[in-house]
């Protein structure tokens, strides 16, 4: 069955980014509350910056320094309002999509010494399971033309790619590399391809 989705609600919310509208959606695939925050006037608009963040209940909320998520969120989203315009799909895909409880399950074997992909191996699962059907319908919903992705993840470009989204450019997003994190990005780099920008001293 092709999958549908449905704009049951816009409504507009102010944030220290400046103003967006919030279009929550429903869909036919899951019955997870994805939405797009979207500002300006995108319709029919080429090189439209665009973040497709994944939730991380962590560090989005609770402000975790274990991942660069929740800097990655404000720094979309303030990208997004210097550009005028833009649009920041939020996903509900957890952990890389095998939930918040399977995470910090993982979280517990890393503290003993896996990275994150040996860790979600290990819990059974892909090192990364998310898929980005939705936010295809989401963007053609919004009639966008192109976009401006804003990520260093090559894999997510290649998805959209082949969900019919045209991603005319990559805007990186690179945020501020700390002790607490410094593994979890060196994965990311080493072993699933993105785009980051490590310190010399970590390169192989």
């Amino acid at each position: 069955m092709k999958a549908t989705i449905e704009d049951k609600v816009q409504t507009r919310i102010p944030t220290k980014h400046g103003e967006f509208i919030l279009h929550y959606y429903s869909n036919s695939l899951d019955d997870k509350e994805h939405v797009a925050f979207v500002k300006g006037d995108i319709a029919g608009k080429d090189d439209v910056p665009v973040r497709i963040h994944s939730e991380c209940f962590t560090g989005d909320v609770l402000g975790s320094r274990r991942c660069d998520c929740g800097a990655q969120l404000d720094m979309a989203l303030d990208i997004i309002n210097q550009a005028g315009l833009g649009i920041l799909i939020y996903l509900r895909q957890e952990g890389r999509g095998i939930g918040l409880l399977k995470k910090l399950q993982a979280y517990n074997l890393q503290d003993q010494g896996l990275d994150t992909v040996d860790a979600n191996i290990k819990l059974g699962h892909l090192a990364d399971e998310r898929q980005y059907d939705i936010a295809a319908l989401m963007l053609n919903d919004l009639q966008v033309h192109s976009i401006a992705l804003i990520t260093n993840n090559p894999q997510k470009i290649d998805e959209l790619t082949k969900l019919g989204i045209v991603v005319s450019d990559r805007i990186p997003i690179e945020t501020h590399i700390h002790h607490d994190n410094l593994g979890y990005l060196r994965t990311k780099v080493e072993r699933m391809r993105h785009l980051l920008k490590m310190p010399d001293k970590d390169k192989k």
